[in-house]
């Protein structure tokens, strides 16, 4: 009776549902209190690994790696950096590391990060950053692809999110709380309370409040998938529910999927991806809020089947995601639509803001560059429009192929007169048109109008006008001189 009984017990294990990306699968209600594993963030009913297996035997330690970190950025100096976000609850510093040629400084290029253990017991990611950081650092300046997102790309990497709950062995972090349930979410006002968010979540808040990302990806395990947005639906039901990118976030996931060894070979996901509130609906996930709030297209990758693998499997799923951690990343740069927005009377950069006709979303220019980096699906037709207040707004209808287009917008003031001013204050030509000299000459008031000075101003400023063109269209043309991409100028 008792081996009936351990029969039954092994193969009912094989049946429970999978807790991935956010919480169980379960039966659709009304009250949001039954939804422990999708609304709530309290984990105290969850079931824990047991304390008898050494789940973390071959994995780093938080403390080895951050030295892993350190000796990383001490090697490969040259194309590195690391700072911290923020700590967590127990005061564990979230360590981050930025791979670029011009790590720490301020370029036109698009960001890209990894975000790794979000879950404290899925740990994989946190290895396989680390692991693609060494490959990138060895292989810059000899393969192509390394080279490619070394030289165009910003990547920054946050091995884990969670130091915390990978100590405990746990799901959540220090305090119970499921971190991908912490965020504000566009369906239910759970977490608009900053006082009860986590120290762990407002970090990654402040993070992208400090640096533009133009896309990114989080690491989980215990299914093989690349999830998009959206991760809830308005009616908590389990359905299909697309964002305004829909498309490109499908384009997004498959470059993940089908780069992988077998991901779009899934029985269960079709191509190997899925919409979120299509497998399950969760709210208040870290997904859907750097896509509405934080302006950065964000995919949750399911990247082992096994939330905590033996540590002797880690260089098979590395060999299983690698070529698919990197061609996301490299898409950034690959396809999409990128540019300036300058002034057209001084070649400044403009603070604009850039929508697509019939997509429901902004993307914002950087302040320095006016630079913007745009994530579409090719093999499509695009009214691409450029606006900034005080601006005539600009529009124009590119196709986007198999390869990254460049479009940069040259917009003209509103008003002539207003042109004029500030043409004559970026000038500093210190002349008044409109003066009238009283000289006093024998006794004799004369009014003599400056002809002269009225003349050197006209062809001052037309001068100013030639220089600043010439100079703007030079460092455009500089600029698709060192990119591949194909170029428009409107």
């Amino acid at each position: 009776m008792e081996i009936f009984f351990f029969v039954i017990f092994c193969f009912s294990s094989f049946f429970n549902p999978t807790i991935a990306r956010g919480g169980e699968q379960q039966q659709h209600s009304s009250n949001l209190s039954e939804y422990n594993g999708i609304f709530s963030r309290n984990l105290l009913l969850e079931k824990q690994p047991s304390s008898r297996v050494d789940f973390a035997s071959g994995y780093m330690s938080n403390s080895e790696l951050e030295k892993a970190m350190k000796r990383f950025v001490k090697r490969c100096s040259s194309i590195s950096r690391m700072y911290s976000i923020g700590k967590s609850v127990n005061g564990i510093p979230l360590w981050v590391m930025e791979i670029s040629d011009k790590p720490g400084q301020a370029e036109a290029e698009p960001a890209f990060k990894y975000v790794g253990n979000v879950h404290g017991d899925e740990p994989v990611g946190r290895e396989l950053l680390l692991l693609l950081a060494d490959w990138l650092c060895d292989n810059y300046l000899k393969d192509p692809l390394a080279t490619m997102i070394v030289t165009n790309v910003h990547l920054h990497i946050l091995p884990t999110m969670n130091p915390d709950g990978f100590t405990l062995k746990k799901r959540g972090n220090a305090n119970d709380i499921d971190l991908n349930r912490d965020f504000p979410d566009q369906f239910f006002p759970m977490n608009d309370d900053m006082d009860s968010r986590q120290p762990e979540t407002k970090a990654i808040m402040s993070w992208l409040k400090e640096r533009r990302f133009t896309a990114s990806a989080s690491l989980h395990g215990g299914a093989l998938v690349a999830n998009y947005p959206w991760d809830g639906s308005e009616d908590k039901r389990k359905t299909y529910t697309t964002c305004p990118d829909d498309k490109t976030f499908r384009y997004m996931a498959s470059v993940y999927s089908h780069a992988h060894y077998n991901m779009s070979l899934s029985d269960e996901f079709q191509d190997g991806i899925t919409n979120g509130a299509a497998w399950y609906p969760i709210y208040g996930g870290m997904q859907d809020w750097n896509y509405i709030y934080g302006g950065c297209f964000e995919l949750t990758l399911e990247i082992s089947d096994d939330k905590w693998p033996n540590a002797k499997e880690l260089p098979t799923i590395w060999e299983y995601n690698r070529l698919s951690m990197l061609n996301l990343v490299a898409s950034l740069v690959k396809t999409g639509v990128h540019g300036r927005i300058l002034s057209s009377e001084s070649g400044k950069p403009l603070p604009a803001s850039v929508e697509i006709k019939g997509i429901n979303y902004t993307v914002k220019a950087g302040d320095a560059f006016g630079d913007y980096h745009r994530m579409v699906a090719p093999g499509e037709s695009y009214e691409v429009i450029a606006m900034v207040p005080g601006y005539k707004s600009k529009a124009t209808r590119i196709l986007v192929d198999d390869q990254s287009m460049s479009l940069d917008f040259v917009l003209d003031l509103e008003e002539d007169q207003n042109r004029q001013n500030q043409l004559q204050g970026d000038c500093n030509c210190n002349c008044d048109t409109n003066k009238f000299d009283l000289i006093g000459f024998g006794g004799q008031t004369h009014i003599e109008i400056s002809l002269i000075v009225f003349v050197a101003v006209v062809v001052l400023t037309f001068l100013c006008i030639l220089f600043k063109r010439n100079f703007m269209f030079k460092l455009i043309k500089q600029r698709y001189s060192a990119s591949p991409k194909r170029s428009v100028v409107v």
